[in-house]
């Protein structure tokens, strides 16, 4: 593995179920100072490192059938749930050490700067880590794609997407023991043969704008840091 990181800037996508931990739901502390742990030695080398958060340890919009409330409604909750896990992730890197900004697509300026793009590319020139949250600030749109929107925006040499799987499979590696897991794979192989490991939404804004995307596991140790580094972990989609 290099010292150095073979990529200027990324955009770190953390989904809110790998927050919880082992908890049914919220945030666990241990899995935070994991993950800041491997953002500040990523930070150290150089790196330029935005993040993105879900909201899924307290609440996912898709679940507003469920729940008899409109989609819109339901999406702007989890839209607040993604506020609540940025918070909790720029406490925890500020204790580390590092100098953050949390920015929210809502306006919530008591908390977090608005989106503005200049800006956020400013920060991370100045080394901040740069915490995107409330998704794209609009209803109907997956944090997955918000991720993809703001790596274009902030011209990020890579999407990571550190998920609950190890990569990209053939088939659902729960439902079907033999499931193949590709090291590599295209946009259009993805669209076309609808493996849903990342919106579609998200995978085709990446396709025409060129931004690389990577699948890996964040419950296994050390495997942000192994996933900007190396190539034998997860699956890259490009």
């Amino acid at each position: 593995m290099d010292d150095l990181p073979p990529f200027r800037r990324i955009v770190l996508k953390l989904s809110g179920e790998a927050l919880k931990g082992e908890q049914p739901f919220g945030i666990s502390t241990p899995v935070l100072e994991g993950i800041a742990h491997q953002i500040k030695q990523l930070h150290q080398s150089g790196l330029e490192i935005a993040l993105v958060t879900g909201g899924g340890n307290f609440f996912r919009g898709i679940a507003a059938d469920e729940l008899g409330m409109g989609r819109a409604s339901a999406d702007y909750m989890g839209m607040l749930a993604t506020v609540i896990n940025g918070i909790a992730i720029q406490d925890t890197l500020e204790k580390f050490g590092m100098k953050t900004r949390l920015i929210s697509a809502l306006e919530i300026k008591e908390v977090a700067e608005p989106f503005i793009r200049r800006r956020a590319i400013r920060h991370l020139e100045k080394g901040r880590v740069v915490i995107f949250t409330a998704g794209t600030g609009s209803p109907f749109f997956s944090t997955d794609t918000a991720a993809a929107l703001r790596a274009i925006e902030i011209h990020a040499d890579i999407l990571l997407k550190a998920t609950m799987v190890d990569g990209v499979f053939s088939a659902d590696p729960r439902k079907v023991p033999d499931a193949r897991q590709f090291t590599s794979i295209s946009y259009a192989e993805i669209l076309s043969r609808d493996l849903r490991i990342m919106d579609a939404t998200a995978v085709a804004l990446c396709r025409e704008n060129q931004v690389k995307i990577k699948i890996f596991n964040i419950n296994k140790a050390g495997s942000i840091v192994e996933a900007v580094h190396s190539d034998g972990i997860g699956t890259l989609i490009q």
